[in-house]
């Protein structure tokens, strides 16, 4: 930590270099602002995690320097590792009315509203931190109640942009406050963090109001019922499908529970308007016709144990894709969900239904500025220093050679890994320290008990499997009482292995023989011999490394 109090530095926690897991912190002097605290999910490597979230152990170091929690919007890759950090760090959260209810329902699942400070803020607000202050401006997103924010510091203005896009007809007509972004750009801005998601894509995004004109087409075409999935959060969209259903006279029953809590936080909160009697139970389906029913469901990103999987394979009690109904994929396949999807689409053409997927299809638009929105966004603000945020390398590379065509200089611009800092002294920027920053995982409700040590065990079970060899000893003589017994699970069949089974067997006996009485006292070196011999016999033999368990029973 520098002494320097005249320091500014803006410290990259989670979200840069990678899509997730987004954090980020501004400190002055003796004020650390956090910005987001968001996870992301675990690939296939990582086995048995449930969720990835940003190490906050720097911030631990400084907790009594750290006074707030903003978070710009309600996403789960900005929300999502809140409940875990506050376990550490309980300080006031900021955020808007749609944000907060989100939040509020992560935190009643994790047993700690009670004990949270949670303060509301709107585009109109402003917070004071020592001599930092904080304003905000409105953006469009694919989630209500989006904020940017503006930092005025002695130092000058820093500016974190939220996950934004210039949509120019909202469907909630909550419309961008560029005048108020050229406003605080006129002003000054030193530093500008920038999302960078859609870096490499031309044009402009979408309006919204696209999907909802293709939503409604296919609301009129459709014959059986209609299953359409798409994001919980995006609450806009949720809104065009009630308005379709309205205009088709069909009722809309919700399907996976993430769907059923955002829905019911945004009509309790006034972002979500549907007619009384429009949303119905599960149990109703049946009792109405299928052309007057459209069932919203969670799934979209293909995962195995939500409703639209289960919809695919048959599997879901209580109602069922028949031969004739319509199933509309209202969301666009994160990277890496693409096999998942479509072995849905497979599915659920096997069951006769008639598939609207794909982004030709205009059931989907981004969220993320394309390359003029994001161009917007760097005019708007016409800052010195730029650091794009929020993708992996190539949006980031993609993004500062956008900066530089309108007017920011190569060398101002930082790509940053997660744990680098960038320190600003007299209004100049130097990228040259960096904090311990990385990945922290969740198995369970367990944190900080999953280590590389665990993942690679995992690993190793999962590909080759596991003997578990059964050592009977004489607690007196330490001799072998019976012959030793070895348990295959994952490695070989024991049935039809038992030749090598039992080669292993007689290698651990002549093992344990030929020890000196000295080791044969040590149960742990015993254990260790074993291991070796075993190992190497067994690599040998097969090119295979399980992972090998002695268990020794004294008597």
């Amino acid at each position: 930590m520098t002494s320097n109090n005249n320091l500014l530095s803006i410290f990259a926690l989670g979200g840069l270099n990678e899509v997730g897991k987004n954090m980020y912190a501004i400190q002055y002097n003796n004020d650390i602002i956090v910005i987001d605290c968001g996870n992301k999910f675990p690939d296939e490597s990582l086995l048995g995690i449930d969720l990835i979230i940003p190490d906050v152990s720097y911030l631990e170091e400084n907790k009594d320097k750290v006074k707030a929690l903003i978070v710009t919007h309600g996403h789960e890759d900005h929300i999502g590792g809140i409940p875990y950090f506050l376990k550490k760090l309980n300080v006031p959260v900021y955020a808007t009315r749609f944000t907060l209810g989100l939040i509020e329902l992560k935190l009643s699942e994790h047993k700690i509203l009670r004990e949270t400070e949670l303060k509301e803020i709107n585009s109109n607000s402003e917070i004071t931190f020592g001599e930092m202050t904080a304003s905000f401006f409105r953006v469009n997103h694919s989630i209500p109640d989006c904020l940017g924010i503006a930092f005025e510091t002695p130092q000058g203005t820093i500016v974190h942009s939220g996950d934004f896009k210039f949509d120019l007809t909202p469907v909630n007509n909550e419309h961008s406050d560029i005048h108020k972004m050229a406003e605080i750009g006129k002003k000054g801005v030193l530093l500008l963090l920038s999302e960078s998601t859609n870096a490499e894509r031309s044009g402009s995004t979408p309006s919204e109001l696209i999907v909802g004109q293709h939503i409604e087409e296919a609301f009129r075409k459709a014959k059986g019922k209609i299953f359409l999935s798409t994001f919980a959060s995006n609450i806009n969209r949720v809104q065009q499908v009630v308005d379709a259903a309205i205009k088709t006279n069909r009722k809309i029953a919700l399907l996976g529970r993430s769907m059923v809590n955002v829905v019911d936080v945004a009509m309790k909160r006034g972002y979500l308007n549907a007619p009384e009697g429009m949303i119905i139970e599960q149990d109703q389906i049946e009792e109405l016709s299928p052309e007057k029913v459209c069932i919203l469901c969670t799934g979209s990103q293909g995962e195995p144990m939500a409703a639209l999987a289960r919809l695919s394979t048959g599997n879901f009690r209580g109602t069922e894709v028949l031969r004739g109904d319509t199933v509309i994929l209202a969301a666009g396949p994160i990277p890496g969900n693409e096999k998942n999807v479509s072995q849905i689409v497979d599915n659920l053409y096997a069951l006769g239904a008639n598939v609207i997927y794909g982004s030709g299809k205009g059931m989907h638009v981004s969220g993320h500025g394309y390359q003029e929105d994001l161009k917007l966004m760097l005019t708007l603000m016409k800052p010195k220093y730029f650091i794009p945020i929020h993708g992996e390398y190539r949006m980031l590379h993609h993004h500062r050679l956008l900066a530089e065509t309108v007017g920011v200089e190569e060398e101002n611009t930082f790509i940053l890994k997660n744990g680098d800092v960038v320190d600003l002294e007299n209004s100049i920027a130097r990228q040259t320290r960096s904090i311990p920053a990385g990945n922290t995982y969740v198995d369970g409700i367990g944190l900080d008990d999953v280590g590389d040590i665990v993942l690679r065990d995992r690993k190793q079970l999962s590909e080759d499997g596991m003997l578990v060899i059964v050592l009977t000893m004489s607690k007196a003589e330490r001799k072998l009482i019976t012959r030793p017994d070895t348990i295959s699970r994952g490695f070989v069949d024991n049935r039809d292995s038992s030749d090598l089974l039992n080669d292993i067997n007689g290698l651990i006996k002549k093992t344990v023989n030929d020890l000196k009485e000295s080791d044969k006292a040590q149960w742990n070196v015993l254990k260790q011999k074993i291991r070796k011999s075993v190992g190497q016999y067994v690599f040998s033999h097969t090119k295979k490394r399980p992972m090998i368990l002695p268990i020794i029973i004294e008597v």
